[in-house]
């Protein structure tokens, strides 16, 4: 049960005595510079293929994809912020001392999926098909 402590923190339980404030608190230090990093890997998956498909993809670039850009860089950002998730809860458990150290292998899962969801959407919902 969640009992309130003198600082206005919420203290869940838990073997640790740890805040969520300071959970919350510690999480944003660990994914937040990371976040700068994920994002240059979807920046990068985007440039390659503008880049390796030019004179075929200049026909793609709209003011409609470029909101589609917009949107789906929004979406991956959205979707970052479910690492937090995991993170809490990860740190509510008996497994917290030994998660932090391999925390980042979630970072790295994550990113690779994000950049597959990119070239996917690139690929299939950007890029011009002729035809």
């Amino acid at each position: 049960m969640a009992r309130a402590q003198s600082s206005g923190s919420v203290d869940l339980g838990g073997a640790s005595g740890t805040t969520i404030r300071e959970i919350v608190a510690g999480a944003a230090r660990f994914w937040e510079p990371l976040r700068v990093p994920y994002n240059g890997v979807l920046v990068v998956v985007v440039l390659a293929w503008l880049v390796l498909t030019w004179p075929h993809f200049r026909t793609a670039l709209t003011l409609e994809s470029l909101l589609a850009f917009v949107i789906l860089a929004l979406a991956a950002n959205a979707l970052y912020c479910v690492a937090y998730g995991v993170e809490i809860a990860m740190q509510r458990t008996a497994f917290r001392a030994g998660w932090r150290p391999w925390r980042w292998i979630l970072w790295l899962a994550g990113t690779l999926l994000a950049a597959a969801l990119a070239w996917y959407w690139m690929a299939d919902e950007i890029y011009p098909h002729s035809g």
